[in-house]
């Protein structure tokens, strides 16, 4: 049975009730020192590429756009393992999708947390 997933900015505290801490993000956040994020994972092979990445540039008027151009990047040969394993960790426990983007309903962790809860 598929657990809850649910995202946030990796600078909040953390929480018991988190789950697994999985930093969806292809660069390091910014000022953070890796003990401080607590994290079970860093998946940057989840993350959008370096190209679409900077195309977006957080540009809340081009997220459709960026949804439907990530979703098509995630089911390409070069995520796929990062997929499975994220799809896998989901299935299992409580995931808790990591960013530094400070608009997380329009980041990559939103995106990947409505599209596995569509896929369970």
């Amino acid at each position: 049975m598929a657990k809850q997933i649910t995202y946030r900015r990796v600078y909040e505290e953390t929480s018991p009730k988190d789950g697994k801490r999985v930093l969806v993000d292809r660069v390091w956040p910014r000022g953070m020192r890796k003990e401080e994020a607590h994290l079970d994972e860093w998946l940057r092979d989840v993350a959008p590429s370096s190209e679409l990445r900077k195309w977006y540039g957080h540009e809340p008027s081009r997220f459709p756009e960026f949804r439907s151009r990530y979703l098509a990047e995630l089911r390409d040969a070069g995520h796929r393992e990062a997929v499975e394993h994220l799809r896998e960790l989901a299935a299992h426990d409580k995931l808790m999708l990591l960013t530094a983007t400070k608009d997380v309903d329009h980041s990559q962790a939103a995106v990947l947390a409505d599209w596995l809860a569509k896929s369970r």
